[in-house]
């Protein structure tokens, strides 16, 4: 398979387009990121203090801008899920493999950020159908975490019917903080 930093594939089935993202998609992500419903299943460890709230365009293309560096830069992929249905970005999904000292070292990271009126279990599940199978080949690892917290109830249905399992492991961040509330998977 092809390096996913030198060209990022896309991923699509009946329902979803997955591909990078673009800044002509900054209306539709300004809908996500300004969502104050949505915010809250947002993972942001080990961000910097970004929460990932956008409320203006000018916010939402700086972030775009961010993206598309952290990709040239091999950092992570940022993907937009496309409603196929509708031709518009419900969200996103960022991966990428992280090198750490800690039980997450060479896991895939996996970041799933959806429009409140999207998470629901089918939807979730149905997204990580497109980019899981691919996940590991992509970025190097034999297992995939990413952050379902306790109150994320559709969420946690839709990736424990995938295969994932909590853990009880924290995820160690550069500054020391230790975060919880993670699921994972390992390849098959």
């Amino acid at each position: 398979m092809e390096n996913v930093y030198d060209s990022c594939p896309q991923f699509e089935n009946e329902k979803y387009l997955m591909r990078f993202v673009q800044k002509p998609d900054a209306d539709d992500l300004l809908k996500i990121y300004s969502d104050k419903n949505a915010l809250p299943f947002f993972n942001s460890d080990n961000c910097d203090g970004d929460i990932f709230y956008y409320d203006t365009i000018e916010k939402i293309l700086k972030a775009i801008d961010f993206w598309i560096y952290s990709y040239d830069n091999k950092w992570f992929v940022r993907w937009v899920i496309i409603d196929k249905e509708t031709s518009t970005v419900i969200g996103t999904i960022e991966l990428f493999q992280r090198l750490s000292d800690d039980d997450f070292n060479e896991n895939g990271v996996l970041r799933l950020d959806l429009r409140s009126d999207h998470e629901r279990a089918e939807i979730i599940e149905n997204i990580l159908s497109l980019i899981i199978p691919s996940a590991y080949d992509l970025f190097g690892c034999n297992e995939i975490a990413s952050k379902v917290p306790n109150y994320a109830v559709e969420r946690e249905k839709a990736f424990s019917s995938y295969g994932f399992t909590r853990t009880d492991s924290g995820l160690v961040s550069k500054d020391g903080s230790v975060f919880y509330g993670y699921m994972r998977i390992r390849q098959k």
